[in-house]
């Protein structure tokens, strides 16, 4: 993991509101593996988080830890196995009509890792963004959705935006491209950005220009944003709160400044040794070699425990729930949650 070379935080002192724009409650995915007698791929498991309005939540974890299914469970890409997504105090499961999964989409767009990819390298991006505005928001005429890509561009950094619209994606660096998916995302109006490693595959240096910008798009355009990442150095620096998942559970939660300064759960403590520091001794702990969660028919029990260099008994039969280690700070350790001297 590479640190981001900043050295104060935009998220730093930002009020949270306070009033919940997407809640999931339990949400749960698995996926059937090996046809009717196979096994079962636990990717998400009773995973309980919430988003508030002008709000940066980092969703933190290594490959394979399940952010990336949250994030298209989110998007309705996926069905849910169980659980609840809730947007704006309504269960996603009453959306009945392609109308209503649209406008739900266009309030939840989402931002995704590859900037190569993403757009279609045939069409110019004023091609792509008011083709888009044309579906998710049908209100505006031609002369309207000009004027709304050009200002959304602009608000994003892309200028001037009518050489910006006339250009193809491969005449654009990464960052640039990036700053599209963005400005098309933000062009939809959003109330919620799902932004699944939007910086991972840019040079550091452009890294913190795209992480600005998120802070941006809080401050100044009241969006919230859902960050997914590996990089929990970036996460410090722009998240309110942090949600640190591992082999599809959630293990910690809390505001950014004290889950990362004050962790509790083993693991969040190894993503944080991780973060480079040219004045430490090389070494490598016990958790370091361990094995990859387990999350093909797993069981019961914590899926951290052949990694984690504090493990117990119990941890290998009872899966631990989130207990609360200081207001607002929460974490599933058996460790961390047992009684001081116990």
């Amino acid at each position: 993991m590479t640190e981001s070379p900043v050295t104060e935080s935009p998220a730093a002192g930002n009020p949270v509101a306070g009033t919940a724009v997407l809640e999931t409650k339990a949400l749960t995915k698995h996926f059937r593996i090996g046809g009717m007698r196979g096994h079962t791929l636990h990717a998400v498991d009773a995973f309980s988080m919430r988003i508030d309005e002008r709000e940066i939540v980092a969703l933190v974890g290594e490959s394979g830890s399940g952010k990336s299914t949250v994030a298209r469970l989110l998007a309705m890409v996926f069905r849910p196995t169980g659980g609840e997504i809730t947007f704006r105090g309504r269960p996603l499961g009453e959306l009945r009509s392609r109308r209503e999964v649209l406008a739900y989409r266009s309030q939840v767009p989402m931002v995704f890792q590859d900037p190569f990819s993403s757009l279609n390298p045939s069409h110019t991006i004023g091609h792509v963004m008011l083709r888009g505005l044309k579906l998710h928001r049908p209100e505006l005429n031609r002369t309207e959705r000009q004027a709304e890509a050009e200002q959304v561009l602009e608000a994003v950094g892309l200028v001037p935006a009518r050489q910006a619209l006339a250009k193809y994606p491969y005449e654009m660096s990464g960052g640039q491209r990036q700053r599209v998916g963005f400005a098309q995302a933000l062009s939809y109006r959003p109330k919620l950005v799902l932004a699944d490693e939007p910086v991972s595959m840019l040079d550091v240096s452009i890294r913190v220009g795209l992480l600005n910008l998120m802070a941006r798009l809080r401050d100044e355009q009241g969006v919230s944003l859902l960050y997914i990442t590996h990089d929990i150095a970036s996460a410090r620096y722009v998240s309110d709160r942090v949600v640190v998942m591992y082999g599809g559970h959630l293990v910690e939660q809390g505001p950014s400044e004290e889950v990362l300064h004050n962790p509790v759960h083993p693991y969040t403590k190894l993503l944080l040794s991780a973060v480079p520091d040219p004045r430490a001794r090389i070494s490598i702990s016990s958790a370091d070699i361990g094995e990859p969660p387990r999350v093909v028919d797993p069981g019961e029990g914590c899926r951290f425990r052949w990694r984690c260099p504090v493990a117990v008994d119990v941890c290998s039969h009872v899966t631990p729930v989130l207990t609360r280690c200081s207001p607002a700070h929460d974490a599933a350790c058996h460790v961390a949650a047992a009684p001081a001297g116990s």
